[in-house]
């Protein structure tokens, strides 16, 4: 069997404040940029991964969602748990220090977890969760 995850999804409230976050802190590479009606999705991803995605998404697009569940998705944005995402590197704490200088809300400076892992967190602009594990 060959499937792999090709995109992820994450909700942004600011496209130009999430799309830096990615871009300048992470270093990732946008490689869509896609608007309508108002509305922005921004595809990055790792430079030399074009098969690995993040798609940075208006969270009230899906024209399915009623009113009070728009309202319950922006108030658990704002409060930092209405998504995340885990992120692997070779070098956590460079990575760490990279997106620290940069402003990003850190939620976790890097630790080595109970189960092994050495991990930390951020809060991206929209208030997803970004955790970065140590590749062993």
């Amino acid at each position: 069997m060959d499937i792999i995850i090709n995109a992820s999804f994450l909700p942004h409230d600011d496209p130009d404040a999430s799309m830096a976050f990615y871009r300048d802190a992470l270093g990732f590479e946008v490689r869509k940029d896609v608007g309508y009606e108002g509305m922005r999705w921004i595809t990055v991803g790792p430079p030399g991964r074009p098969e690995m995605n993040i798609v940075l998404t208006p969270p009230a697009a899906d024209s399915g969602i009623t009113d009070d569940e728009r309202r319950t998705i922006a108030e658990m944005m704002a409060k930092g748990t209405y998504a995340g995402i885990m992120l692997a590197t070779s070098d956590v704490d460079g990575v760490f220090d990279r997106v620290q200088a940069s402003g990003a809300e850190v939620m976790q400076e890097p630790t080595d977890q109970p189960w092994g892992a050495r991990d930390c967190a951020f809060r991206d602009p929209a208030g997803n969760t970004v955790r970065i594990q140590q590749l062993t």
